[in-house]
């Protein structure tokens, strides 16, 4: 028996959703259900769940979450069998309710898919299946696509791995899909093009999932399916896997998953995002550990070291991103080229790719994300390669897309971030780049001994630095309380720290749906300055390093026009704690690492400000973890 996981990448502007399958011999329902609420991050407009007990197919499905699914399955539907498929739904294709969620089942009744994709020329195969003589209830384009595989198996005579392999190569777009015959009670047949799939495997049962997660316990064997790659997961026979276009036989590669339970559980936290922010100083450390080698001052990482040349030879540097990372991206241009004299261009991902940029084999382009499935940024990255650029990936998800794509590159070590709001993804990611930074400026000898032997230290203590940013977490929840009415807020900055000011408004809008803005410091003159009055609050990054002074002239022009000064300041700063309203102190330390520290009081500020609100702070609305299609 049969176990069903399905991605469901979004049409436009599509966003990932998530699925849990299972087919052995245990009961699906719980494994489901549990599995779908470890994924329900990747999507949370509704939810579905398929069940066969051996002779029947039971689908619920509803608009909500998974526990409103979980409440109306087990008053609807018999939960017993051990075959069942599930799916957490971001809606893309129709509006989220009953009928366009997932799974969706043929006209015959006989099968049953989800999907997370988008079927581009969707609406020209549903035109012609209406011909044929098929109705179709939901506004979906997974609806069309089964009852397209149900017309294949009907007019080839076909079994169902064949029917599925057919019918993909008529579709245009990207997917991860799982389908089930109720005439094929012992098989699953799973493929994908563009959205992460992964099998478990077990003794004589078998899981299928967006991500490992959902089967953590039960197994820490995995396969993960390569693009335009197919499955065909027999209970009793070995999984056979295919190409689709030319239906060759891939041999599995069977991994060993390095993830526990434990890291994906919030461990006594209220919520993710809060675990995760105080998990920093422990990434941060897992992420240079093995790397940073103070006593020998080295920094070693085989992506770097064995691309030395091409770094060196480049003529510039190109970072493709999106959100929080392009944020982290925005950092390390000024720490490349201040400290490796490497001229630097950041880039939307989602616009790079439309632009017709001027890439080149002299060019090196770094592609950041935190999942290593942000379609932009596989895009970028497959046009970066087309005009022979050499791409560098950085992420944190092993043997993500992101990572098989890219020529060389180097994890982050983060840890799972279920949090859609990302923090320790920003800090773990400035870490990474930092050390790409400092060793290419040794290569170069653009940095003299003693700096960087200051940086590594420095790099090295600043875990415990975060933890004493974290300490200030009652005095930020206090500041909370009493700016949670605001309706709009600026955060400013300079130097390294204008990434910082871009990536504490993006939270602050991500959690708590009060709009927020940030900008370089002196740039408000220019603008902002006109929303200032004692109604709106200003954050200010005022670090002892970097442009301090300016930075205070900045905030004497606030306070001149009666605006609400939050400073972020450098431990025993008075300058800036006699004009601003609140400070909250930061340890010091150099100015390229500061963004690591001064952005941990923004994270909680946000937080507590989602909270106090009464925000859903893990799952914000219209958010969803990360951007699986374009």
């Amino acid at each position: 028996m049969l176990v069903l996981f399905i991605l469901h990448t979004n049409t436009k502007n599509k966003f990932m959703c998530g699925i849990v399958g299972y087919i052995g011999q245990r009961e699906a329902y719980p494994i489901v259900i549990e599995g779908l609420k470890r994924l329900e991050y990747r999507g949370y407009d509704s939810a579905g769940i398929a069940l066969y007990d051996g002779t029947n197919l039971k689908v619920c499905k509803t608009k909500g979450k998974v526990s409103d699914l979980e409440k109306r399955s087990e008053e609807e539907i018999t939960t017993i069998g051990n075959i069942g498929i599930g799916h957490t739904r971001w809606a893309t294709h129709g509006v989220p309710n009953d009928v366009n969620s997932h799974p969706h089942v043929s006209n015959s009744g006989n099968l049953v898919i989800i999907h997370n994709g988008i079927i581009e020329n969707y609406e020209s195969l549903k035109k012609e299946l209406i011909t044929r003589g098929y109705s179709f209830k939901s506004e979906t384009d997974t609806e069309v696509l089964i009852n397209l595989i149900e017309d294949v198996q009907k007019q080839e005579g076909v079994k169902l791995g064949k029917a599925v392999q057919i019918a993909l190569n008529q579709v245009i777009g990207a997917y991860a899909i799982a389908v089930f015959d109720k005439n094929r009670p012992d098989e699953v047949v799973v493929a994908r093009l563009g959205s992460p799939l992964a099998i478990g495997i077990g003794e004589n049962e078998f899981f299928i999932a967006s991500d490992a997660s959902p089967f953590l316990e039960y197994t820490k064997n995995a396969i993960y399916l390569e693009d335009e790659e197919l499955a065909i997961i027999h209970l009793n026979k070995e999984i056979k896997i295919r190409k689709i276009q030319d239906d060759s036989l891939v041999d599995p590669y069977i991994q060993e998953l390095q993830i526990n339970l434990e890291q994906i559980e919030k461990n006594g936290f209220d919520h993710f995002m809060l675990k995760e922010i105080h998990e920093q100083p422990k990434a941060i450390t897992d992420t240079y550990r093995g790397r940073l080698l103070r006593n020998e001052a080295i920094i070693k990482m085989a992506g770097v070291e064995d691309n030395m040349k091409k770094f060196l030879n480049a003529n510039r540097i190109i970072i493709v991103a999106c959100g929080t990372s392009w944020h982290a991206g925005l950092v390390a241009e000024y720490i490349f080229e201040d400290l490796a004299r490497i001229p630097v261009e950041v880039e939307y991902a989602s616009e790079f790719r439309y632009r017709n940029p001027i890439i080149t084999e002299k060019d090196v382009v770094i592609a950041i994300s935190q999942s290593g499935e942000t379609a932009d940024t596989l895009a970028a990255i497959k046009l970066a390669k087309s005009k022979g650029a050499f791409v560098f990936g950085v992420c944190n998800v092993v043997g993500s897309s992101i990572a098989r794509e890219s020529d060389a590159g180097a994890y982050t070590h983060a840890g799972p971030e279920i949090g859609v709001a990302s923090t320790k993804a920003f800090t773990t990611q400035i870490t990474v780049l930092t050390l790409i930074a400092l060793r290419l400026a040794r290569a170069k000898g653009t940095i003299s001994s003693s700096d960087f032997r200051t940086h590594m230290l420095e790099l090295e203590l600043i875990p415990k630095k975060v933890e004493q940013a974290l300490k200030s977490d009652k005095l930020i929840a206090e500041i909370a309380d009493i700016y949670k009415n605001s309706r709009n807020c600026l955060y400013l900055g300079r130097g390294y720290n204008f990434p910082v000011a871009l990536e504490g408004a993006l939270k602050l809008k991500e959690i708590s749906y009060i709009h927020a803005e940030g900008y370089p410091a002196a740039e408000m003159k220019h603008g902002p300055i006109a929303l200032i009055d004692e109604n709106m609050p200003i954050v200010v990054i005022a670090t002892k390093k970097g442009h301090y002074e300016k930075v205070v002239s900045n905030i004497q022009e606030i306070k001149s026009r009666k605006g609400k000064i939050i400073g972020i300041v450098t431990e025993g700063d008075e300058q800036v704690r006699a004009l601003a309203d609140h400070v909250i102190e930061v340890p010091e330390t150099l100015e390229s690492l500061s963004p690591l520290i001064t952005t941990i009081p923004l994270q909680l500020l946000s937080y507590h400000i989602a909270v106090l609100l009464g925000k859903n702070v893990d799952q914000p609305r219209n958010l969803a973890k990360s951007v699986t299609v374009e």
